[in-house]
């Protein structure tokens, strides 16, 4: 039986999420890291998209990082099954939330110079009023909900890491929003992002087939 072939991106904060996913499945996949400046037709083929992540299955190929984290959900139990309808209702609105506002305020705050430069705190603060909704919302503990990590953990962090990357020390010294500097922190410390965020040189045709997770 063939593997599933995912296209990914080491940094891309969407490509993140879904290795995530599948790293907590232990779903073994061919991995082929691609280069965003000369994206391979393969991929192309597949997913008109053209972005990553694409994960190509036996019987459909998905193209979005959320399609992927719903199908590893559903073939696989790597949540906390505990959790009540409340906190899967707010899991879903703030990964809307992320995915629509915060995502584009932070695409204009982090390059900055691709848009309208003198808009670039605006956008910084439209973020922060989002992290500050997110830090009114947190257990308080490791993960959002608590102990355990769930859906919005993996969805949320990978951008919340990208927000901080454009300028650290702002970041880390920042004193409102105390909770979700600890949840990142946490997150950058972990094996989870040790674990996915492992090199791959940039795919071709003609290599041998690399695997993800790493120790598959």
């Amino acid at each position: 039986m063939s593997l599933p072939i995912l296209y990914s991106f080491k940094r891309c904060p969407y490509a993140m999420r879904a290795r995530m996913a599948i790293f907590l499945a232990n779903i073994k996949c061919e991995l082929r890291e691609v280069k965003l400046s000369n994206k391979p037709q393969s991929m192309i083929n597949a997913s008109k998209k053209g972005t990553v992540p694409v994960l190509i299955l036996k019987n459909k190929v998905l193209d979005e990082s959320l399609d992927i984290i719903n199908w590893v959900i559903k073939e696989n139990k790597i949540f906390d099954e505990s959790l009540e309808s409340c906190h899967h209702e707010l899991s879903e609105n703030f990964i809307l939330q992320f995915d629509k506002d915060f995502k584009f305020h932070l695409d204009r705050y982090k390059y900055s110079t691709r848009y309208v430069a003198k808009e670039k705190f605006t956008h910084r603060e439209a973020c922060l009023s989002i992290l500050k909704q997110i830090e009114n919302a947190h257990s308080k503990k490791i993960y959002f909900f608590g102990d355990k990590i769930n859906k919005i953990d993996i969805c949320l962090l990978p951008f919340i890491r990208q927000f901080r990357i454009a300028d650290p020390k702002w970041f880390d010294s920042l004193n409102e929003i105390p909770n979700v500097q600890n949840w990142l922190n946490s997150f950058l410390d972990s094996e989870l992002l040790k674990h996915i965020m492992v090199k791959y040189e940039f795919w071709k045709q003609e290599d041998d087939l690399k695997y993800f997770p790493i120790n598959q």
